[in-house]
């Protein structure tokens, strides 16, 4: 039995490096060839996870935040052989381990990536890129990349909180036409979520979410000046909330044709601007959850 480890010495508190020997010894308990890399500069995760399937691993652990996983994703997504997941979150927010019910409690993680069974997970393919929790354009949708990384360090989810607030007044207008399963939508927007997750940006944005069915839930905020951020907030506090102002429907797959040049995010990184193909790949990736979350989240396996 083969693993690899890929972690980023970057995320969150910068502390993981300290803990690989621990995480070797524990997994040796199981894999008895250990393969460990690091990654330095932007889209490695991604190569190193080609190489994973190249060598034909049984496990991939992941260590990084959202967009590490991402990279790692990307990297498997177009290969003939994909390794089974294991993820130790270590980033500032997290939202794909805290949605999966993981910790970044290296030990309980660990526990849990040697002691369950994986599950088949979706995967949002948008254009050419893969997302595991959410694609989105508009307002705040790029804070998790241009907030300053030596902040998010001292001060955690605050430093996009701080983020946030200096954007508080270029929410955009974005004029969008919508085609999903069920028809068309269409009107002035301020912001588009397609999320394949519970979590967003910290908040529980959908409240049972399905993650094995093939489908996406997508949320379009309508704009809604000067109470566009106060229509985000209630929204987010009560996920379960519905108003007119919301387009709220799941779907299989949808195009997005817009005259906005407003940037879009996928998984916490910059993805382009304009028109948009998303489609889902439906249980794409296998991935190593607790029981409680497989029985809560994972219904059709």
């Amino acid at each position: 039995m083969k693993a690899m480890l890929i972690y980023n010495p970057k995320s969150g508190k910068q502390k993981f490096k300290e803990n690989i020997k621990n995480i070797e010894d524990k997994l040796k308990t199981k894999y008895s060839n250990i393969l460990i890399r690091e990654t330095n500069h932007p889209m490695h995760a991604q190569d190193i996870a080609k190489e994973a399937c190249d060598l034909n691993v049984d496990l991939l652990l992941i260590s990084g935040g959202d967009g590490t996983f991402n990279e790692c994703v990307n990297g498997i997504m177009k290969q003939d052989y994909k390794p089974k997941i294991g993820y130790i979150p270590s980033g500032t927010t997290c939202d794909i381990g805290m949605s999966l019910g993981l910790t970044k409690n290296i030990e309980k993680s660990l526990g849990i990536i040697l002691n369950n069974e994986s599950v088949k997970m979706d995967v949002v393919k948008t254009s050419d890129r893969y997302s595991c929790y959410v694609t989105g354009t508009g307002a705040f949708i790029d804070i998790s990349y241009v907030t300053d990384s030596k902040l998010k360090k001292k001060v955690g989810h605050l430093a996009y909180i701080f983020k946030a607030v200096q954007e508080f007044f270029s929410i955009p207008k974005m004029r969008m036409s919508v085609y999903h399963d069920e028809g068309k939508v269409n009107g002035i927007y301020s912001l588009m979520l397609i999320i394949n997750s519970k979590r967003v940006a910290g908040f529980n944005m959908v409240y049972r979410p399905v993650l094995d069915d093939g489908k996406v839930d997508v949320l379009m905020y309508r704009s809604f000046f000067p109470f566009n951020s106060l229509l985000y907030l209630i929204s987010f506090l009560f996920p379960f909330w519905s108003t007119p102002l919301i387009e709220k429907f799941k779907t299989t797959k949808l195009e997005v044709r817009t005259n906005s040049k407003e940037n879009w995010n996928i998984d916490g990184e910059y993805a382009g601007k304009g028109n948009k193909i998303i489609e889902v790949e439906q249980k794409a990736i296998n991935i190593i959850v607790p029981k409680k979350i497989r029985k809560r989240y994972f219904l059709n396996q």
